[in-house]
């Protein structure tokens, strides 16, 4: 199969899912001139992704100094719908739908019949199986992982996932596509958590842990972090930018996947999920956003 049309600087690129995450992706592509088919259930949910765009593209021309975006052009390129079926023309999809195994295996079900065979999936997850994932589509070697980190349009560095099926054809126009977007990436194998979430999320739950037993109070914890290890962000502050709810749902999938109790969620991060306080997203989280 030629991949001549797949070298296209500027392809095509399905995005699925408009939550933060989601809406990173679609600005980061939509900032490197590439065209955006950004889909999810509702138009409710489409309207504030496009409302956070915007927002988002303005931060960066009043706040980052950055003149050279031209915000109109830049929203222009992105295209939101609920129909699922425009994906049909996308040369290559990246998917950020929850964290849950029921709701990815139906979207992956649906897409499979929607897009081209040859269109790439990669499903940007923080813990669940690539392997998984490859295994209810008819195309399991032409799934991968890119774990993008958030925020999405200033992080540089992806973690890219190789599936037990994954052809090193996939990986490497993978490759090229984040390099499209001017992204950087390391190549790691399908595990629980890949690299970056095993070593993160263990970290932040042992974090809320010290919340919780008094040791320290999250301002103390993250502090600790920031000026003894030149850490940017401290682990509940991090968790904070995530999400708690994400947060969770990752820590249970390492917890299921490794059967091994230093995986067990924190007894106070479910206690503040189910009160939502879910951090930056909601509002409040370990910090008071607004």
């Amino acid at each position: 199969m030629s991949s001549s049309g797949r070298d296209n600087e500027h392809q095509l690129v399905g995005v699925v899912g408009a939550g933060v995450m989601g809406v990173g992706v679609a600005q980061s592509l939509s900032q490197n001139d590439h065209r955006v088919i950004l889909v999810d259930v509702s138009d409710a949910v489409l309207d504030r992704a496009r409302a956070e765009l915007r927002n988002n593209l303005r931060t960066m021309v009043l706040f980052g100094g950055d003149r050279s975006i031209d915000i109109d052009a830049t929203l222009d390129r992105v295209h939101f719908t609920t129909d699922y079926d425009a994906l049909g023309a996308v040369d290559f999809l990246v998917e950020n739908v929850t964290e849950e195994w029921e709701t990815k295996r139906e979207v992956y079900r649906r897409i499979d019949t929607i897009c081209k065979p040859e269109t790439v999936f990669a499903v940007n997850t923080s813990a669940i199986s690539i392997t998984r994932v490859g295994g209810v589509t008819n195309r399991p070697e032409r799934v991968v992982g890119t774990h993008f980190m958030n925020p999405v349009p200033v992080k540089p560095m992806v973690e890219v996932i190789r599936g037990f099926h994954t052809t090193d054809e996939t990986i490497d126009e993978t490759t090229r596509f984040l390099a499209g977007m001017g992204k950087e990436c390391t190549v790691v194998q399908d595990s629980p958590g890949f690299v970056s979430n095993r070593v993160l999320m263990l970290t932040i739950n042992e974090a809320i842990f010290l919340v919780q037993d008094g040791v320290a109070e999250p301002k103390a914890v993250d502090r600790i972090f920031r000026t003894c290890f030149s850490h940017q962000m401290g682990p509940l502050e991090t968790a904070d930018m995530i999400g708690l709810d994400t947060i969770l749902k990752s820590v249970e999938v390492l917890y299921e996947s490794f059967n091994d109790d230093k995986y067990r969620p924190a007894p106070l991060l479910k206690k503040m999920v189910d009160a939502g306080l879910h951090g930056r997203k909601s509002g409040r989280g370990f910090y008071v956003y607004r």
